[in-house]
Parts: structure tokens; C-alpha cells; sequence
């Protein structure tokens, strides 16, 4: 399969790719690092639209455990584990969209209580390739929303990586998506319009 990408009317969505996300940070999805070297050369593919989400949370969000949520602290607005993983070239991103900024709010999707959409629609998008972390919480909920969005959408899957908190749980994240319309394709399909 060979996917060309239209720098006019494609999209490249990059997902929380954070520190507090990769090794060593405080939910790290294991391997998660492993993606950026791949996330780097999509972004460098063409001149298309790159956006980066990421978690932007207050101190006290409520997915965090101690207000009752599922989730040790992680993400904190300011914070070094909020920063995008410094291997990431974050000069290649020309949008980021902070989400879950707000106390009583969780969003594992990059459209849910952002601009995203908006912003998508006025750059004429039709299309959007979705990569980063983690495969069966935010990628999952974004490559949807963009799919409610009425995009097409592209899920690299060799720039993705799960959390599996149950054994399982990306392969039944993956058939979610594939049975929303989501096609996935690995990243050395995907090449530049000529």
C-alpha cells in the first residue's frame, strides 16, 4: 500500500508525546520512545500541517488518584513531565493543543474541549495521520473524533505505542478503529506527493 500525502488538504497529528509518557516518566508507556525517531520523519515529509496534542493538567485533575481517578499525577501544566520528549523536533510542529486543562474534565481525544477541529477546518484539512501515545487511550479517542469530524484517518502503526493496562488492550483498540473506517499503515507507505 502506498499513501501520498497532499500537504494541502492532509494533516499530521502527533499525540502526547511527553516525557511523563515515555521511559522513566510518571505513566510511561513501555517502549514509548521508540516512536519519536519515526514521528521525526513524518513531520519532515512535506510542508502539511503538524499538530501536537498534550495533556495539560492542573495539580488536581480528576484522573489523577488522588482525586479519585485511575491514574498516578502525570502531564502537570509547567511541568518537565508535561514537555514534549526532547527527542521530538519540536521545530517541525506548527500547532499544539493542550487538553484535560481543567480540574473536573478528563479528554484522552485531541478534539474533546479544544480547537482541534476548528483549526483543522479552516487549513481545508480532509485528511489526518494520527501517530504518538498511547494506542488504546488517546490515539484510539482522537483517530475517532477525527473520524466523527467527518476526516479520513490515517493511523501509522509503527508511531504508536499502548499502555495495556489489560493484556489485550491494543489489538482491541486497533479493531475499534478499523471498524470506525481508520486505516492503518505503517510509516514507509507513506511519501510525499510529487
Amino acid at each position: 500500500m502506498s499513501i501520498r500525502v497532499d500537504s494541502r488538504t492532509d494533516a499530521l497529528i502527533v499525540v502526547d508525546v511527553q516525557r511523563d509518557f515515555c521511559p522513566g516518566g510518571a505513566l510511561a508507556v513501555p517502549r514509548g520512545d521508540e516512536v519519536i525517531p519515526v514521528i521525526n520523519r513524518l513531520l519532515a515529509l512535506t510542508d502539511w500541517l503538524t499538530v501536537a496534542t498534550r495533556d495539560w493538567h492542573p495539580a488536581d485533575h480528576c484522573s489523577f488518584t488522588a482525586q479519585g481517578g485511575v491514574w498516578p499525577p502525570h502531564c502537570v501544566a509547567e511541568t518537565d513531565g508535561a514537555d514534549f520528549h526532547p527527542a521530538l523536533d519540536r521545530s517541525r510542529i506548527r500547532h499544539v493543543v493542550s487538553k484535560a486543562v481543567t480540574r473536573d474534565a478528563e479528554a484522552y481525544s485531541g478534539f474533546q474541549g479544544t480547537d482541534l477541529a476548528a483549526l483543522l477546518a479552516s487549513h481545508g484539512i480532509r485528511r489526518a495521520f494520527v501517530c504518538g501515545l498511547a494506542t488504546d487511550y488517546c490515539v484510539k479517542a482522537t483517530a475517532l473524533d477525527a473520524r466523527r469530524a467527518r476526516l479520513e484517518v490515517v493511523v501509522i502503526e509503527d508511531a504508536i505505542r499502548g499502555v495495556e493496562v489489560n493484556p489485550g488492550d491494543c489489538a482491541k483498540a486497533m479493531d475499534e478503529m478499523r471498524a470506525f473506517a481508520v486505516v492503518l499503515a505503517r510509516s514507509a507507505d507513506v511519501t510525499p506527493r510529487p
